[in-house]
C-alpha cells in the first residue's frame, strides 16, 4: 500500500500502538520521531544532546531539528510510510508539504484523565523499543521486556507533571492540525 498517512493524537493516545499494527498488516514504512529523538539522546548525538532538554521537560523539540530529521529519514523511500508522532505543530505541517505529500491524516481522540494513567503507567525498553503497561498488558517478568529481555523502564517524560504538560503542549499546538488537514481534504 503506497498511502502517506500522519497519526495524529494526544500522548498516550495509541498512535505507536496503532502504527504497529499497520505496519504489520499493511507493510508501511514507519516513522516516529519520538523514537528517532529517544534514540538520539540514548546515542549521545548533537541532535539528542539539543532535544533532552525540551523533552525531559515535555515541551517538543523545535521544529528546524525534527523538520531536518524526517526530511533525511524521507529521502529516497518508497511505498506506504506512516508517520507517527509528525508533525506536532502547523508550523510543521507546512514544512512537511514543502517535502511529503499527506494523503490520509488519522485523529485518535482520548479522554485527558485515561492518557494520564496509560503514560504514568507505561514501562519501554531500550533497546526493542517495546511498551508494557502495568495494569492492561503487563510484561511476563516484572521489569524484564517480553520480546528481548531487556530491562523495563518508565521513560522520563511520562511522569504525572510531565504528562500534564505534554497534554497542554498538545491542545495548544497539536489539536490545531486536525482542522488544517480536514480543510485541505486529507
Amino acid at each position: 500500500m503506497d498511502l502517506k498517512i500522519v497519526l495524529l493524537g494526544p500522548p498516550g493516545s495509541g498512535k505507536g500502538t496503532q502504527t504497529e499494527r499497520l505496519v504489520a498488516e499493511f507493510g508501511f514504512t514507519k516513522i516516529s520521531t519520538g523514537d528517532l529523538l529517544r534514540e538520539a539522546v540514548r546515542n549521545g548525538t548533537e541532535l539528542g544532546v539539543k532535544a533532552k532538554g525540551f523533552m525531559d521537560a515535555g515541551k517538543l523539540v523545535p521544529d528546524d531539528l525534527v523538520v531536518g530529521l524526517i526530511r533525511e529519514k524521507l529521502k529516497g523511500l518508497k511505498g506506504g510510510v506512516l508517520l507517527d508522532g509528525f508533525p506536532r505543530s502547523l508550523e510543521q505541517a507546512k514544512a512537511l508539504d514543502e517535502f511529503f505529500h499527506v494523503e490520509l491524516a488519522v485523529d485518535l481522540e482520548v479522554d485527558q484523565e485515561a492518557l494520564i494513567k496509560r503514560l504514568t503507567e507505561r514501562r519501554s525498553c531500550r533497546k526493542c523499543n517495546s511498551v508494557f503497561h502495568l495494569e492492561f498488558n503487563p510484561p511476563k517478568k516484572k521489569g524484564v521486556c517480553d520480546k528481548c529481555g531487556d530491562e523495563l523502564y518508565q521513560r522520563s517524560d511520562d511522569t504525572e507533571k510531565v504528562v500534564r504538560e505534554r497534554f497542554n503542549t498538545y491542545t495548544e499546538r497539536t489539536a490545531p492540525l486536525t482542522e488544517y488537514y480536514r480543510k485541505k481534504g486529507v
